[in-house]
């Protein structure tokens, strides 16, 4: 069984986000338990001064509406194991960004990611792969044109990591699929009057996961559903959800060649107070006697940032530190950047994004704050735990998948709270405040936290038995 495996982003390479991680990791464990897996990915500006390439002397032609395009494919490998092949094509993926500048969306997303869709299907029959795992809306078109337009032999598989972003174009971009009309309806690709990757890939994928079981389920709603609740509703008996995992050689405090003090459970005192002493250092903060509450995120409404504006100045009369780091929606960074310059002395903020300070702030930070609004899986929750971090985290999807709340005494792991107010956010920071303050019960649950396992291997095994389930 040979797996190709694509995705629009993939770590180290590229990343806006948890998919680039889940790309990056995914294919590896499947590796180590045997799998025949490779995986596909445009290469955009700056990999190849990165990363050694090797010219594969494969070539591709496609047309795309009246005109043809071209790509040429490289190879590296992915942790010195998986094949990992890029797809060379300047005029669609030699950009700085992947899909958007802070003036909008790239104007031909559209065509940019139909044409890789396509090409997906085109390695992967030239290949003799089985199994195509595609994911999110940038390669959904993949299932449809290996159903319809080139008759692929093997099946299909996608995974939804986020339903919020389903690859919407007007429907007169329809010309650039180069399908029949026919399948501008209510059970392929219209949506409204558009066009709708995402739900494309849906309805022709031969099964449809999810990152975690919970978002499995949210998403078959109204309220979560981002109109697409009928139409997974319609694919429920193909609808899987499988959690994420982390990856422990990426994140393990142990080894963590960011930080300036490793350190294990047996070490966790000694080693998170040398980190907090450095990111305290290097956001300007000095009280390290308080505890430093912090965010790694996009800057979106998903990601609850309303919820913190408007809990901020009851957050800021709380005796703690808040570091914050990302980007995203300008109003966003423009409201943080207000905050920061409010609150001098209790706010760090770093607006953009660094490997090497997000590993810092991991080993630095006493608690990780995770107010999503919705949360498919959410990586940075585990992550956290991993180093002794605990998270404070909204009861919503993989969130509420793996963090069990300290009230459970035994298993608790974090804290939780409903999103629907900025009230039971500021409740939530204030009890791990008071927890801050008991050393011995924090302590308990940090150890706690830190022998938490949430390594890909399980996920591995769900994804085998799925593909295996699908190949015969």
């Amino acid at each position: 069984m040979k797996v190709l495996y694509a995705s629009s982003e993939v770590f180290p390479f590229s990343k806006t986000g948890g998919l680039a991680d889940v790309a990056g990791a995914l294919p590896v464990a499947l590796k180590d338990k045997g799998i025949d897996i490779s995986v596909i990915t445009p290469l955009y500006s700056g990999i190849k001064s990165k990363f050694r390439l090797k010219d594969t002397n494969e070539n591709y032609s496609i047309v795309i509406s009246s005109n043809t395009s071209h790509a040429k494919i490289f190879e590296s490998k992915l942790q010195r194991k998986v094949p990992v092949y890029f797809v060379d094509c300047e005029k669609y993926y030699d950009r700085q960004e992947l899909y958007t500048t802070k003036d909008g969306d790239y104007p031909d997303n559209a065509e940019r990611f139909i044409f890789f869709s396509r090409l997906i299907v085109e390695f992967a029959i030239k290949n003799g792969f089985d199994i195509i795992h595609i994911n999110d809306w940038q390669t959904s078109m993949a299932a449809v044109y290996a159903k319809v337009f080139y008759s692929f032999n093997g099946k299909t598989v996608l995974t939804i990591h986020n339903l919020g972003y389903q690859g919407l174009f007007w429907h007169f971009d329809m010309h650039l699929t180069n399908l029949d009309w026919k399948y501008f309806n209510h059970r392929a690709l219209e949506f409204w009057g558009k066009i709708n990757f995402l739900k494309g890939g849906i309805y022709f994928s031969d099964a449809v996961t999810t990152v975690s079981p919970t978002y499995a389920k949210e998403i078959l709603s109204e309220k979560d559903g981002f109109g697409l609740n009928g139409v997974l509703n319609d694919v429920k008996d193909k609808l899987y959800g499988i959690l994420n995992g982390i990856d422990y050689k990426e994140w393990a405090p142990k080894t963590d060649k960011y930080i300036v003090a490793n350190y294990d459970i047996k070490t966790i005192t000694k080693g998170k107070k040398a980190n907090k002493k450095d990111v305290l250092k290097h956001f300007g903060l000095n009280d390290i006697k308080k505890p430093v509450f912090a965010m790694i995120s996009r800057l979106t409404y998903q990601k609850g940032f309303d919820l913190l504006i408007n809990a901020i100045e009851e957050l800021m009369k709380l005796d703690l530190l808040l570091i914050i780091l990302g980007s995203g929606d300008k109003k966003y960074e423009d409201a943080v950047t207000d905050i920061k310059n409010r609150f001098p002395d209790k706010v760090g903020l770093y607006l953009g994004f660094s490997n090497e300070l997000a590993h810092k702030i991991e080993a630095g930070a006493d608690f990780f704050l995770m107010p999503s609004l919705y949360e498919p899986c959410g990586l940075n929750q585990m992550i956290s735990m991993a180093y002794g971090t605990i998270p404070i985290v909204s009861s919503v999807g993989g969130l509420n998948d793996t963090v069990i709340d300290i009230t459970d005494e035994k298993n608790g792991c974090g804290i939780k709270f409903s999103p629907d107010s900025s009230a039971n956010l500021v409740f939530a920071v204030d009890k791990a405040v008071k927890l801050y303050c008991q050393p011995l019960k924090l302590m308990k649950v940090r150890k706690r936290v830190m022998g938490m396992d949430f390594s890909w291997k399980v996920s591995a095994d769900k994804y085998i038995e799925l593909y295996k389930s699908l190949n015969g």
